[in-house]
């Protein structure tokens, strides 16, 4: 892929650009010319090259109150520039953005237990973490952010601790997976299950995510991994990131956490939730085994946030664990992550089924709603 030439702006100078704007729950995205301030002290101004859709965005999109708002947060993008205070990076690096931050000095990021930072965690006001304040702007007037991102446009600024430098010579079209939904499933299977050897798996929603977390459990050595999703197309895919076993509960005459059961003995070691559906956590937690099994659940539910389940199931021994980002700490783990694509140890590129311009942004979200593509990423103009 040849790289887009950044053209370098003095810190003070606004940059005018292109922006997919959502102007209401659903409305169709609208590309308009967007105002995109200077970084402030300890932000970064990035020039997007490659950003993916997530189904976060889609589900927030569609649910969420704050508008007008730029979405998006799973990219890759080039430093443009860089506001006072800022030593990490330069301009020209190339970095990934991340919807979660890490300060490195709050007792969640000291903690050596979680990767939930204090000061730079999921922001969901849709503004700057550092002043509570918005850097885009349409006619004076300003337009909020997602997850402190906003990769649907072609300048954003965020949080210098909400970017993870990378090596140049890894492709910016692909990596840009590497910062939410590939590294989340991966970080599920191997930081918050730390799934063993021989273990049996079921996984509940065979997007990338849940694609991600199979593969997590093949390289783990799991012997039985089981995907259950209702778009019979997906099968085949799946085989190819380590499912062992596909089954469709609209085929079913069982429940299919009783499927499962027949299939594992028991039921499964370990379970992963990656719909977002409450209602599909509980079939998790009745998929598993007695004594240890574990479900882990990484969706985001449109509705009923609510988890209901029966004590009995917890007094057996089963655990429930969620999972934000799999665990990762972004700045300090990311780059072993792109080490590992770098030396084709895990599978990245794979995922990807379309490469589409930025101008077709909707089309990518018809193609995501129609249950066509696992990720679509899509390109700034040069």
């Amino acid at each position: 892929m040849s790289l887009p030439s950044v053209q370098l702006k003095q810190p003070n100078n606004v940059i005018t650009c292109k922006a997919a704007v959502a102007w209401g729950p659903g409305k169709p995205l609208v590309i308009e010319e967007v105002d995109v301030s200077p970084p402030q002290p300890s932000e970064i101004r990035i020039k997007i090259v490659c950003t993916s859709l997530c189904r976060s965005d889609l589900t927030a999109w569609e649910s969420q109150a704050i508008f007008p708002r730029i979405f998006g947060h799973e990219a890759t993008g080039i430093v443009e520039s860089v506001g006072q205070e800022v030593t990490e990076f330069t301009e020209g690096d190339h970095v990934l953005t991340v919807f979660t931050g890490e300060c490195g000095t709050c007792r969640q990021c000291i903690s050596g237990k979680s990767n939930l930072c204090q000061v730079l965690g999921l922001e969901r006001r849709g503004v700057m973490h550092s002043d509570k304040g918005t850097r885009f702007a349409i006619s004076g007037k300003p337009v909020y952010h997602y997850c402190a991102v906003s990769s649907f446009s072609e300048y954003t600024v965020v949080h210098s601790g909400c970017a993870v430098k990378i090596n140049p010579i890894v492709p910016l079209d692909k990596v840009c997976l590497l910062s939410c939904g590939v590294a989340a499933g991966l970080g599920a299977a191997w930081n918050v299950a730390d799934i063993s050897n021989g273990s049996s798996v079921v996984i509940f929603g065979l997007g990338t995510v849940g694609l991600s977390v199979a593969q997590g459990a093949k390289l783990r050595g799991a012997s039985a991994i089981i995907g259950v999703d209702t778009n019979p197309e997906k099968e085949e895919k799946a085989k190819a990131f380590g499912i062992t076993e596909f089954i469709n509960p609209n085929d079913s005459k069982e429940p299919v956490q009783q499927v499962i059961k027949h299939l594992t003995g028991g039921g499964a070691d370990y379970a992963f939730e990656c719909i977002g559906d409450t209602g599909m956590v509980t079939t998790a937690l009745q998929a598993c085994c007695d004594g240890w099994g574990l479900t882990v659940t990484l969706g985001v539910p449109k509705v009923k946030p609510e988890v209901s389940a029966h004590y009995g199931i917890f007094l057996t021994g089963r655990t429930l664990k969620g999972s934000l980002f799999g665990g990762w700490k972004p700045k300090s783990d990311l780059p072993s992550l792109v080490d590992m694509y770098i030396k084709k140890e895990i599978q990245v590129d794979e995922y990807i089924t379309h490469n589409l311009s930025f101008k077709d942004i909707n089309k990518a979200f018809d193609l995501m709603r129609e249950g066509k593509c696992l990720r679509c990423v899509m390109h700034m103009e040069k």
